[in-house]
């Protein structure tokens, strides 16, 4: 993780693979299609999530082969205790703004996954994304005062990214609506 406890690339591709697990045993090769299927239709095909750390997640216990030894026999796989102490890990992390393609797969993983966490910490996490889209917005807005007077299509540009970020905010905030009836 990055100093501010945000997911590197490598670490979201990670979450993915120990997500995917967590819903039930999969073959090696079946865990890795998911994996490249679900990044690449977030973010397209990108270099920096190419390449699935399966191999070493067995060498430090994340996952274990039930059958096989890994991707020579496409072994069946499962999440070992500290797999799970992992995703939770990972589930848990920040996110920076603004949101580009890798905090978008970041976000939508936690969404993925995000029910795999205890009622507080899906509080949590929601509540810090709500606070991110904040000042994304925020950001957005200055943005566009400074340059309010400006000819060209830059503004219409903005404008569209504006409306965007308020349509996020309002899905977050009403999922965090929801989660806080749940609780009560």
């Amino acid at each position: 993780m990055y100093r501010d406890n945000t997911l590197m690339p490598t670490e979201a591709v990670r979450l993915a693979a120990l997500g995917a697990l967590a819903a039930s045993e999969m073959r090696y090769a079946e865990l890795a299609a998911d994996v490249r299927h679900f990044t690449e239709r977030i973010v397209g095909p990108a270099l920096d999530l190419s390449g699935m750390p399966v191999e070493l997640m067995i060498v430090e216990g994340l996952i274990e082969p039930v059958d096989g030894a890994g991707m020579q026999d496409n072994a069946r796989l499962r999440l070992t205790d500290a797999g799970w102490e992992a995703i939770r890990r990972l589930l848990t992390s920040a996110v920076r703004a603004p949101i580009n393609d890798i905090n978008k797969l970041i976000i939508a993983l936690k969404m993925r996954f995000l029910h795999l966490l205890t009622p507080e910490e899906r509080r949590a996490q929601v509540d810090m994304l709500v606070a991110m889209l904040e000042r994304e917005l925020d950001r957005l807005t200055d943005l566009r005062a400074t340059y309010a007077g400006e000819p060209g299509y830059f503004l219409d540009w903005l404008d569209q990214d504006i409306a965007a970020a308020r349509e996020r905010l309002a899905w977050f905030t009403d999922l965090r609506d929801r989660l806080c009836r749940h609780a009560s």
